[in-house]
């Protein structure tokens, strides 16, 4: 197996950088784009080649595992949250405002 060029590596890392948005839950999203971020920087400076070329494989295996998981994540969308730019609480009005609902418990 040859050594990987440094052009399939930031290949390997925009792939999995776009594979991450894929993600319909925001945590996910982020935490996935945090990881792949945090592993390429960790091992930056990594000189040996037969250990870039297991990292290479680990991060293809990674890819195909975000895949399968951003299509699951597909199935189960949830309304978007406040950080997103979502609007949360129920709408009423002419305006299409937001109240808040008092949340009825067994108080």
């Amino acid at each position: 197996m040859s050594t990987p060029t440094a052009l399939e590596v930031r290949s390997l890392y925009r792939s999995l950088l776009r594979q991450s948005r894929q993600f319909a839950a925001y945590n996910f999203r982020e935490y996935a784009k945090r990881r792949t971020r945090d592993a390429f920087r960790e091992h930056r400076a990594e000189s040996d080649t037969q250990r870039i070329q297991d990292l290479m494989q680990k991060g293809t295996k990674e890819l195909q595992i975000l895949r399968r998981q951003t299509v699951v994540s597909q199935f189960f969308q949830l309304d978007r949250l406040v950080v997103e730019g979502g609007k949360s609480g129920k709408q009423k009005g002419n305006a299409g405002d937001i109240v808040r609902q008092k949340d009825t418990g067994w108080d």
